[in-house]
């Protein structure tokens, strides 16, 4: 049997890791300045979290959510009290995707419309509610498509209100940053006024923080630089577990629960609440979401002085820096030639940085002196 052939692979096979450090299988050491897709917040194989999933796995990995299962419940804790948002419900799940998709369903079953808005450049997940108001025609199957989802221009007030005139629209979806589309910021204005049409229309705010929560752009949520934006639902994965999959959703307390209304057999298991638990322990002991903000402000200022970068966007350490050249074959120079691993987006020059928040200033300044020499010749 062979694996369906869908990722475009770079030629290396990575056989451990520590911190923001790779090693492929011939011993060759890498920087890892991606995390796989944001993924890696607090460094890989950090020990703490280690220690955690070892610790749990030794007890008990799995059972279902037909029993109680307290840890479910000390994470909801911790995160509350990390990011704030103590007056939020929380769902646990396995991705960003699940995520989205639930955020969909609350926001149909609160107001009973289906329509939702989305915006250019937007990307929500492959499921089938979530890829509908993703960007991207070639991942979206004729069973996907629908006509009351609408994707509109980004930053474009007046669409959003004209659409929801129609009365017909559940729900208005944005990525607190927009990661694939890349690392481009919302106005705070554009926020703020999708929010104030969103409760004017009776429709529900739903923030899509999945790349660009848990402490990556300096504060928790990417939407909390906004004062005032309290949205209904937020959705959350990629940093949430280190690695290990699970994602939550996040719900405002005027959503009323009722047995059978939500489910998942793997959403919230042992395993997955011990890794996200490690995360926020090490998020609070290492002050890792001060630490992106302080290096990421630094290292933008860096890059906007260095010949043949055209524009350099983002929070913290989530970066989008755009190129006056094809991003690509600077990609593979350096991974190949400097062993450093950086992220692609939608547009072919940009480059996206969202390295494990643990970085250190050495290792980034490595990558400047790398992307110089590049952009130089």
């Amino acid at each position: 049997m062979n694996l369906f052939d869908v990722y475009p692979l770079i030629p290396v096979t990575i056989d451990r890791a520590e911190g923001c450090r790779l090693w492929d299988d011939q011993g060759q050491e890498y920087l890892d300045l991606y995390g796989g897709h944001a993924v890696i917040s607090i460094g890989h194989t950090h020990p703490h979290y280690v220690k955690r999933i070892k610790d749990q796995l030794d007890k008990i990995a799995f059972y279902s959510n037909s029993v109680e299962i307290p840890i479910q419940q000390e994470l909801a804790k911790k995160l509350g009290h990390l990011s704030c948002l103590h007056d939020y419900q929380l769902f646990l799940v396995n991705s960003g995707a699940e995520a989205n998709e639930n955020a969909i369903k609350m926001a149909s079953f609160a107001t009973g419309k289906s329509g939702f808005i989305s915006f250019s450049g937007a990307f929500h997940g492959r499921t089938s509610g979530a890829v509908a108001l993703t960007d991207n025609p070639k991942i979206v199957a004729p069973c996907n498509a629908r006509e009351d989802f609408h994707i509109l221009p980004w930053g474009d007030i007046d669409a959003v209100e004209e659409a929801l005139k129609s009365n017909t629209i559940a729900g208005i979806i944005i990525e607190g940053i927009q990661g694939v589309g890349g690392i481009q910021v919302p106005e705070p204005d554009f926020l703020r006024g999708i929010s104030s049409l969103a409760k004017k229309y009776e429709a529900k705010l739903i923030l899509d923080e999945v790349q660009s929560g848990y402490g990556r752009t300096g504060r928790f949520f990417a939407h909390q630089w906004v004062d005032g934006i309290m949205p209904d639902l937020i959705t959350m994965a990629k940093g949430m577990g280190n690695g290990f999959p699970i994602g939550g959703l996040l719900i405002a307390l005027e959503f009323k629960a009722s047995y059978g209304l939500l489910g998942t057999t793997f959403g919230g298991n042992h395993l997955a609440c011990a890794a996200g638990l490690a995360v926020l322990e090490v998020l609070e002991q290492e002050n890792l979401q001060a630490k992106a903000l302080e290096l990421g402000d630094r290292l933008i200022e860096e890059l906007k002085t260095i010949p043949g970068i055209i524009d350099v966007r983002g929070k913290g350490l989530m970066i989008g820096i755009d190129l006056d050249r094809d991003a690509g074959p600077v990609r593979n120079e350096l991974v190949k030639k400097y062993h450093m691993f950086t992220g692609s987006a939608a547009g072919k020059q940009t480059i996206r940085l969202l390295p494990p928040l643990s970085v250190e200033w050495n290792q980034l300044n490595s990558f400047l002196t790398a992307l110089k020499e590049i952009l130089s010749n």
